[in-house]
């Protein structure tokens, strides 16, 4: 069973999680791992004097803070993960969206500048990694037509991949036991509940992104779609599954 992990970026600073969920990793069967890499962007893009600009949840990204995410996610943010994949006995291999003609990107919108939206996907690299033993790690970043780099929203990179290979599982993985309703991490959550919760301000943030891009997932073929910890990896129950059908579900008002 072919699996696409998106790992959280802001998780990449706490070493002792990244190895604990490498060796998840190491127990999981093959996999794809899609990372983030939002912290460390904004860290270097900081020390070099560039606005930190963000509008719903998406970077403002100008052609200099384009260099810099690309820098980053196919730079230390890869090795960091590839390193701890290794340590924990796995054979990694670092790629990014351009190597392979793995990923195509239009422009999102010209007021966010270099922000790209995944028109096609080509996962022959990945699938020829996967064949050969390898565990293939994604940097997001993906070219235009017009051979401009695009930053990409990771969680619309790891819906997009597995959509192609395709995945018979989609985990969002981070610090989080699942999607939180009422105090209690639910156990499923119908797609048809995504967008109200949203809109009443239930998940805001990364979360609701998460959902969208899941739910994006589940309606591009993926069976099956789950939001929480690193546990998820080796435990099937673990973490908040996404359904495409209506379930009895105590939902906030």
């Amino acid at each position: 069973m072919l699996r696409v992990v998106k790992l959280g970026g802001n998780e990449l600073d706490r070493a002792g999680w990244l190895e604990a969920w490498a060796r998840e990793v190491a127990q999981a069967g093959p996999v794809v791992i899609v990372h983030g890499g939002g912290r460390a962007i904004s860290a270097l893009s900081g020390r070099l004097g560039l606005p930190i600009v963000q509008r719903d949840g998406l970077r403002v990204t100008s052609p200099e803070v384009a260099e810099v995410v690309e820098m980053v996610l196919a730079g230390p943010v890869s090795r960091v993960v590839v390193g701890a994949l290794s340590r924990a006995g796995v054979d990694a291999v670092g790629v990014s969206g351009i190597d392979g003609g793995l990923l195509v990107a239009e422009r999102y919108d010209q007021n966010l500048g270099e922000v790209g939206r995944i028109t096609s996907v080509h996962p022959a690299l990945l699938t020829a990694l996967l064949a050969a033993g390898f565990t293939p790690v994604v940097a997001p970043m993906a070219p235009a037509p017009d051979g401009s780099m695009m930053n990409v929203n990771a969680d619309d990179a790891a819906t997009a991949i597995a959509t192609a290979l395709p995945a018979s599982e989609l985990l969002f993985v981070s610090d989080v036991p699942g999607v939180v309703l009422q105090g209690v991490a639910a156990a499923e959550l119908p797609v048809a509940e995504v967008e109200p919760l949203i809109g009443r301000g239930v998940v805001t943030g990364g979360m609701a992104a998460k959902l969208r891009a899941a739910a994006t997932a589940l309606a591009g073929g993926v069976s099956r779609v789950r939001i929480g910890g690193r546990e998820m990896l080796t435990a099937p129950a673990a973490g908040t599954r996404l359904v495409a059908t209506t379930v009895n579900a105590a939902l906030p008002a």
